[in-house]
C-alpha cells in the first residue's frame, strides 16, 4: 500500500514538474521567436502554426516519461504505453502537417493577387493550395496507417493484404473510381493552368469567379452571390470559357438595330465624347461599324475595351445608355420604325397609278439622305444615289407594293394611301 502511494505521489509530482517545464520551455521559445518576428514576418507565421502542436507533443512525451518513471513494471502499464504511443503519433502528424502548412504559407505570401497583373500569382496560389491539401491528406492517411499497425491483429491482417495487393488495388480502384477521378482531375487542374483561383469563367451559362479548387470539386462564385459547385472532372471533360486565361483585359460589343436614316458619322463622334467622360474605358480600342444593313434596319456595332470583365460589363451598359439618350435627343428619326403606306383600292382597280393624298409627318429617306451625308461622311456618288442616273436606277428597285382593302368604308377613310414596309429607308443608300 505504501509503495503504491509513493508511486502515485511520484507520478503526480512528475506530472506537475513536466507541465511546468513544458510551459517554461514554450514561453522561452515563444519569446525568442517573437523577438525574431519583429524583423522577420515568417517568425510570426511559425508561432501561429506550431505553438500548440509543439506544446502538445512536449506535454504528451513528458507524461509518458512520468508514467515510465513512476511505474517501472511494464506489464501493468502496457495498455497505457499503447495509448501514449497512439497519441504521440497523432500529435506528431499534426506537427508535421502544421510545419508543411507553414512552408506553403510562406510561398503564398510571396505571390500577391491584389495587383493589376496577377496571372502568375493566381497560378502559383492555385497550385500551392492543391499541393497543401494533397500533402495533408497523405500525412493523415500515413498516420492512421501507422496507428493501425501498432495493433498486433491489424499487423497480421496488413501482411495478408500486402500479399494480395494486386487484387486489393483493383477492387479499391473500381469502388472509388469517381473519387479517384476527381482527385486526379483536381491535381491536373492545378498544374495544367487551365483554371486558377480568381479566374473569370463562363460555366453552365453562368458568369462567375473561381473561388476555391479542392481535390474533388471547384467552387464558382456567381455574379449574384450564388455559389456553383462543380466536380473537378467537369473542367477536364467539358468546354468552358476562361476570360482571364492570359490577361484580364477584354473586348466587348454593344449593338443597335436602327433606322436607315441614322448617321454613323455623328454617332461615332458622340461615342468619342462618351468614352472620354468615363474611367471605365482603358483606352485600348474603340470602334463603331455598320455590320449589317438588310431589311428594315441598320445594325450598328460598337466595340470597347476594359481592364477586366466586371468593368467591361459596366462600360457596355454605360455606353448603351448614353447612345440611347443621344439618339432620342438628336436623331429621333433614327429610331427603328415600321413604315406603312395605304393604297387606294379603287384607283388600282381602274388601272390608275396610286396617288399620295397625305404628306408624311416625317421627311422621307430620300430627302433626308443629303442631310445625313452632310452631317456624317460627306457627299458620295453611288450606284443608287448621288446622280440623276442613279436616282432613276433606284426608282426601278423601289416600286411600292400596294395592298388593296375590300372594305368600302376603310377605302374612303384611307383614300390614296399605300403600303410600303421597310422600303423607303432602303431608297436612301442602297437596295
Amino acid at each position: 500500500m505504501t509503495s503504491n502511494f509513493q508511486a502515485w505521489l511520484g507520478f503526480v509530482l512528475a506530472v506537475l514538474v513536466i507541465v511546468a517545464a513544458v510551459f517554461v520551455i514554450s514561453a522561452v521559445v515563444s519569446l525568442i521567436v517573437r523577438a525574431v518576428a519583429r524583423q522577420r514576418d515568417w517568425a510570426g507565421i511559425l508561432i501561429e502554426r506550431t505553438r500548440w502542436p509543439v506544446r502538445s507533443l512536449l506535454l504528451v512525451l513528458g507524461l509518458w516519461i512520468s508514467v515510465l518513471a513512476a511505474f517501472p513494471d511494464r506489464r501493468r502499464v502496457e495498455a497505457i504505453d499503447h495509448v501514449f504511443l497512439i497519441v504521440v503519433i497523432a500529435v506528431g502528424a499534426w506537427l508535421v502537417a502544421q510545419g508543411f502548412l507553414f512552408l506553403t504559407d510562406l510561398g503564398i505570401r510571396r505571390y500577391r493577387v491584389d495587383v493589376a497583373d496577377n496571372r502568375v500569382a493566381r497560378r502559383a496560389r492555385t497550385q500551392l493550395q492543391i499541393v497543401r491539401r494533397l500533402v495533408v491528406v497523405v500525412i493523415v492517411v500515413l498516420a492512421l496507417g501507422i496507428i493501425l499497425f501498432t495493433f498486433d491483429a491489424v499487423r497480421a491482417l496488413g501482411a495478408s493484404v500486402l500479399a494480395s495487393a494486386g487484387i486489393a488495388s483493383i477492387v479499391a480502384g473500381l469502388a472509388a473510381q469517381s473519387v479517384l477521378a476527381n482527385m486526379f482531375a483536381g491535381v491536373q487542374l492545378a498544374f495544367s493552368d487551365a483554371i486558377r483561383v480568381d479566374d473569370v469563367v463562363i460555366v453552365e451559362g453562368e458568369w462567375g469567379r473561381i473561388e476555391e479548387i479542392t481535390l474533388n470539386s471547384v467552387v464558382v462564385g456567381l455574379w449574384d452571390d450564388r455559389r456553383l459547385v462543380l466536380p473537378c472532372t467537369y473542367f477536364t471533360t467539358k468546354p468552358f470559357q476562361n476570360w482571364t486565361r492570359t490577361s484580364s483585359q477584354l473586348l466587348g460589343a454593344v449593338e443597335f438595330d436602327l433606322d436607315w436614316r441614322v448617321s454613323p458619322g455623328e454617332m461615332r463622334e458622340h461615342l468619342d465624347h462618351v468614352l472620354e467622360r468615363t474611367e471605365l474605358w482603358d483606352g485600348r480600342a474603340k470602334v463603331l461599324q455598320v455590320t449589317d444593313a438588310v431589311g428594315s434596319y441598320v445594325r450598328v456595332r460598337i466595340l470597347v475595351t476594359a481592364v477586366d470583365a466586371p468593368t467591361l460589363f459596366d462600360l457596355r451598359c454605360y455606353v448603351r445608355e448614353e447612345m440611347v439618350h443621344w439618339i432620342q435627343r438628336t436623331q429621333p428619326e433614327a429610331q427603328p420604325v415600321q413604315r406603312v403606306l395605304m393604297a387606294d383600292g379603287r384607283a388600282d382597280a381602274a388601272g390608275e397609278a396610286p396617288r399620295s393624298s397625305r404628306p408624311s409627318s416625317r421627311p422621307s429617306a430620300r430627302t433626308a439622305a443629303p442631310a445625313d451625308h452632310e452631317a456624317g461622311d460627306g457627299d458620295r456618288a453611288g450606284l443608287f444615289t448621288g446622280t440623276p442616273e442613279a436616282e432613276e436606277r433606284a426608282m426601278a428597285f423601289t416600286q411600292a407594293i400596294p395592298i388593296v382593302r375590300s372594305d368600302d368604308e376603310a377605302t374612303e377613310r384611307f383614300d390614296d394611301d399605300r403600303v410600303r414596309v421597310g422600303a423607303v429607308g432602303a431608297n436612301a443608300d442602297g437596295p
